[in-house]
């Protein structure tokens, strides 16, 4: 017998890629199931699939940074009690990490791929599986996006949830309007800047002589990388990441903010007399509008 749940939940996290950086994106999880029925004449309860399998990939995956631990340039390591440091040499992009543990989710891979996520994801949920159930299925897809969209990658450190982490991403579309009318052209060319970003708040930049950990003896510098910290309820988060990969923003990183972050920059290149309508996305069917 099989069991499915489409759309069950959305997976927004960011991973390593040797060639790309920190990439941000949005997953949108199916999963079958197969097996015999129980007592209740069912292979699993709908409420329990819904309510149990989205809470493990939450807890595991979902807004978690995803490091392939058997890439050669990876070097992940434990600091102080709950903490551990994270250094992926990439030239003159190298990127550095000392974050709470639960910030990352590491996987037995050479690279991040479907296939790897897909494994892992099954390796946790069939350990929480009832015995009647033989087996699962999950199928990790992206939105149907017809128009422009991006990666991009941040933290939230006044976010009381998982937000906080300081490099979890979504894979987001942009729809910008000019004096009423969509301009495709914008959206493309603004998807082209943020194609695989760094969103970093100014409020959080430091010199890299102030972070605690292991970048401060790494051969990078102020000049070639931006250095951020903060303190959120989860705990204490420091990044370095090449200034070539990465976007000042003035503000906070919300979707809201950031709706407004893109209508202040597309206003300065039309004539100051045209509205301008920003609609924003963080993931999957959800953003924020902003209007100039």
């Amino acid at each position: 017998m099989n069991l499915f749940v489409r759309d069950l939940t959305v997976i927004d996290s960011s991973y390593i890629c040797e060639q790309r950086g920190i990439v941000g994106d949005s997953w949108i999880v199916d999963v079958a199931m197969y097996g015999e029925l129980n007592e209740m004449s069912m292979v699993l309860d709908f409420g329990r699939v819904k309510k149990q399998i989205k809470q493990l990939l939450d807890d595991h995956i979902d807004h978690r940074l995803l490091i392939p631990t058997q890439s050669d340039a990876v070097t992940f390591r434990p600091s102080t009690q709950g903490y551990s440091s994270l250094d992926v040499s990439r030239k003159s992009k190298s990127i550095h990490l000392h974050c709470p543990d639960e910030a990352y989710c590491l996987i037995d891979t050479k690279s991040i791929t479907l296939d790897s996520i897909i494994n892992h994801a099954h390796q946790i949920l069939r350990r929480h599986l009832p015995s009647n159930v033989t087996g699962i299925e999950i199928t990790l897809r992206h939105e149907n996006i017809s128009g422009a969209f991006y990666h991009y990658t941040h933290g939230l450190k006044k976010h009381d949830g998982n937000c906080q982490r300081i490099a979890h991403g979504h894979r987001s579309p942009v729809e910008i309007f000019i004096d009423g009318k969509r301009s495709t052209e914008k959206e493309h060319d603004f998807a082209k800047r943020w194609q695989d970003i760094y969103l970093g708040s100014k409020e959080d930049l430091v010199t890299i002589s102030e972070l605690s950990f292991a970048a401060k003896t790494e051969k990078i510098s102020d000049e070639s990388h931006y250095a951020f910290h903060y303190t959120a309820p989860q705990g204490k988060f420091e990044l370095a990441i090449a200034k070539s990969e990465t976007e000042i923003i003035p503000t906070d990183t919300t979707v809201e903010l950031l709706a407004c972050y893109i209508a202040d920059e597309i206003k300065t290149t039309v004539n100051k007399e045209a509205a301008v309508k920003i609609i924003a996305f963080e993931g999957v069917g959800k953003g924020a509008v902003a209007i100039r």
